[in-house]
């Protein structure tokens, strides 16, 4: 039994440890780029979904799990749902950042208030060009090779800014959909 509680307790610790790196990775792959590196010094706070997974055939859905900081410090997780309708096939996987501008945009997230609606992307294996327009406004990016990351574009619209980098995959969608937030504090 004592064996079992000491294995139970490095599980733990190791996983821990385990998901710090990934959220410390994804972090970094996004700071490879100097107009992302820009929001981690000035935002308020932010939210990181290391991995978001995308399918659809006419019907589509997305899932991924974060966390958000304020000052480099993780204060609560979080998770995104999305459910699209429309012309769309494939499945991808990629990472997201969200940066909050203020106190009060941050609050807004925490709270629920904070949605995407309509969108429109074209991503490819491991580069990708995206586009999204929704209720709280309008993003875009790009991502890939260290070269393409300078390509990034972003600045606050409504208080958010969002970057995503393509992981893997290939989709094509012209979509209607709804992107939800929840967040539960530490």
């Amino acid at each position: 039994m004592q064996r079992l509680m000491v294995f139970a307790v490095l599980v733990l610790l190791f996983g821990n440890a385990a998901a710090q790196d990934i959220y410390q990775e994804t972090v970094n792959i996004f700071k490879e780029s100097p107009k992302v590196q820009v929001f981690f010094q000035n935002a308020y706070g932010y939210a990181v979904f290391p991995t978001i997974g995308k399918g659809a055939v006419g019907i589509g859905g997305a899932h991924g799990k974060g966390r958000v900081y304020q000052n480099n410090r993780h204060i609560g997780d979080t998770s995104m749902t999305q459910l699209s309708f429309g012309w769309q096939l494939g499945g991808q996987a990629f990472s997201e950042v969200i940066f909050f501008q203020t106190a009060k945009d941050l609050e807004r997230f925490k709270r629920g208030e904070f949605e995407f609606g309509a969108q429109a992307s074209a991503v490819a294996i491991t580069a990708s060009a995206n586009a999204k327009v929704g209720t709280t406004g309008l993003a875009a990016g790009a991502s890939g090779t260290s070269d393409a990351a300078g390509a990034q574009t972003a600045t606050y619209n409504n208080g958010v800014a969002v970057f995503t980098h393509a992981k893997g995959g290939l989709m094509y969608e012209a979509a209607l959909s709804g992107q939800k937030f929840s967040y539960t504090p530490l």
